[in-house]
């Protein structure tokens, strides 16, 4: 499936609610997305043409960007990493933190885990201030790792997000 079939698949799936987790954010719920297969494999497809050719390692960011992540790496035949949230990873782990729109946060990956020279794409569902997805490339940055690519399900371009992640190439199935 194309970007374009995926982009109508996201538009068509996800449920938006306002005031979440926040007064004043308006929360992209990706969910929905997950449980019809047929809009899943769209974003998974999209995901996986949309990736550099060298890439040998997908790193899916909690928690959607796992499910996402780990799928388009299955059909990229790459590894997968999990960058995980603090405190779900036994020690010792790398860790890098961040802000976000509605607070702060920290993100973890094993650090005897030996990643060195490995080229990965990034991938998440939502691309907003680009907090997360910063600390997801410094911590790979930690372990010796080029991210040579984000993609991400949606982006919500009025938060300039991909600013924050240049000169790292972004890729969003959706644009809003």
């Amino acid at each position: 499936m194309s970007v374009t079939a995926a982009a109508a698949a996201i538009t068509d799936h996800t449920r938006w609610v306002d005031d979440f987790p926040s007064p004043g954010i308006r929360f992209a719920d990706l969910t929905p997305t997950l449980a019809d297969a047929t809009t899943f494999r769209a974003i998974v497809d999209a995901i996986a043409e949309s990736a550099p050719g060298d890439v040998d390692l997908v790193a899916g960011v909690d928690a959607r960007g796992f499910l996402f992540g780990a799928a388009a790496a299955a059909v990229m035949d790459t590894g997968v990493l999990a960058v995980r949230k603090s405190g779900k990873l036994p020690p010792p782990v790398r860790s890098c933190s961040y802000t976000l729109e509605y607070g702060s946060g920290t993100l973890e990956i094993p650090l005897e885990l030996d990643l060195r020279g490995r080229k990965a794409l990034v991938v998440d569902d939502v691309l907003a201030t680009g907090g997360t997805l910063w600390a997801t490339k410094e911590l790979l940055k930690m372990a010796d790792v080029e991210v040579v690519g984000i993609t991400v399900a949606i982006e919500l371009t009025e938060l300039q997000g991909r600013d924050r992640l240049a000169p790292t190439p972004v890729s969003a199935l959706l644009a809003i």
